[in-house]
């Protein structure tokens, strides 16, 4: 049963906009906000008058001294003066957690059509002000001093992996090299140098290790950013491309998300469980399984993230993620192409943007406008955001109208 099956609305994503990742110097908070939902109000047909509710994923944490920047959206057309407008927090999957809470204000009939924005403006902070902002998402490291921050923390994930599976050093190598060979086609991806896996797999002066047996190649990078999306409803005449619009509308046929407790001691560190419950209700939701997905966008916050979302997802048993790689599934023109836009390894992490990003490249990829990353034909993708160590864990499931 789909969610229009389910719910007898479509969600449809009718129009988006997407900024270059990176350290964005001549940019802001607000600079970045308008310039997203601007692009995305105009490439979806929707006048700025029919937007009923606006919703805002970000992350902060002290990243910029602006605590309270849900209003800044407004600031993109006049029309949006008094529209309701909130920020979503939930960690790395904040951008996600935004996006779920505009479906649910068009299937709860509160609204029509909705502005998701995902913003983060990371670069202007020290780096120990950017670790320390990212451990506040960690009940055991919140406040405490820490040399390697979050890749620490994933660092514990991959060590556990490897002593419980043997060691996949030159797996998480492929997986960076994948992935950085697939950011050099995305034009808004960070880092577009196709770095090779002899690179990745070996500790050097250039690459060496950041925390545990992570190496800076296995680490995405510290990035500004912003994307938006127009959500609206319709029946089968909804499906249909707005006059004006610049691109056909993408359905959302299922989401789910599924949080683990807080505390690592309550966790299995290389199970996440809670992930792969998120996977199965998206998937349960939409009526699909693996073999009816075309492509992935995961979140690869850390290359172990990547191989462990394999077995979440059930492309692999749990331990056999290394196959996928091994066997070319994750490849383009493989079995299920995983990032195909360079993933948060190359195309960047603006914590906040992350989740919406995700949607937005997918979209493209469904309505055949992903340029230089475009995939043959593609008809339905999987989306997953991640926060904190599998902690809160959304995933949606997109098909092209």
């Amino acid at each position: 049963m789909s969610l229009q099956e389910q719910f007898g609305t479509d969600v449809l994503l009718a129009g988006w906009g997407h900024s270059r990742f990176g350290k964005l110097s001549d940019d802001t908070l607000e600079t970045l906000i308008v310039q997203v939902a601007a692009e995305a109000i105009a490439n979806s047909g929707v006048d700025a008058a029919e937007i009923d509710e606006i919703y805002l994923g970000q992350f902060n944490s002290g990243l910029v001294p602006l605590a309270f920047a849900s209003s800044l959206a407004l600031q993109t057309d006049p029309a949006l003066a008094y529209v309701p407008a909130t920020r979503v927090e939930n960690a790395c999957a904040s951008g996600s957690a935004a996006f779920q809470q505009g479906v649910k204000s068009l299937l709860a009939g509160t609204a029509r059509t909705v502005l998701v924005i995902g913003a983060e403006k990371m670069t202007d902070a020290s780096s120990e002000l950017v670790g320390s902002a990212l451990l506040g998402a960690d009940y055991d490291m919140a406040g405490r001093p820490s040399t390697t921050g979050f890749a620490g923390l994933f660092a514990v994930v991959a060590e556990a992996y490897a002593e419980r599976y043997g060691d996949v050093g030159d797996v998480l190598g492929s997986i960076a090299a994948k992935n950085h060979r697939n950011g050099v086609d995305n034009p808004f991806a960070q880092l577009r140098k196709d770095l090779g896996e002899d690179f990745c797999r070996t500790v050097s002066e250039k690459n060496p290790i950041v925390a545990g047996p992570l190496r800076r190649t296995d680490c995405s990078p510290v990035s500004d950013g912003a994307a938006a999306i127009v959500l609206t409803t319709g029946g089968s005449a909804g499906a249909s491309r707005r006059s004006g619009a610049a691109t056909d509308p993408v359905r959302l046929t299922g989401f789910g998300q599924a949080n683990d407790f807080l505390p690592a001691a309550r966790r299995d560190p290389t199970a996440f469980a809670a992930t792969r419950i998120s996977f199965e209700r998206a998937l349960r939701m939409a009526g699909v399984g693996l073999d009816g997905l075309d492509f992935a966008e995961v979140h690869d916050c850390f290359t172990i993230a990547e191989l462990i979302m394999y077995e979440a997802m059930g492309l692999t048993a749990p331990g056999e993620g290394r196959r996928a790689v091994e066997e070319g599934w994750v490849y383009r023109g493989g079995r299920l192409p995983v990032n195909i836009s360079g993933g948060l390894k190359a195309k960047g992490h603006p914590v906040g943007a992350t989740g919406v990003s995700q949607h937005v490249v997918s979209a493209m990829q469904l309505t055949g406008t992903a340029g230089d990353m475009q995939l043959a034909a593609p008809r339905r993708a999987l989306v997953q955001n991640m926060g904190g160590v599998g902690v809160a864990n959304y995933v949606s499931v997109l098909e092209a109208v």
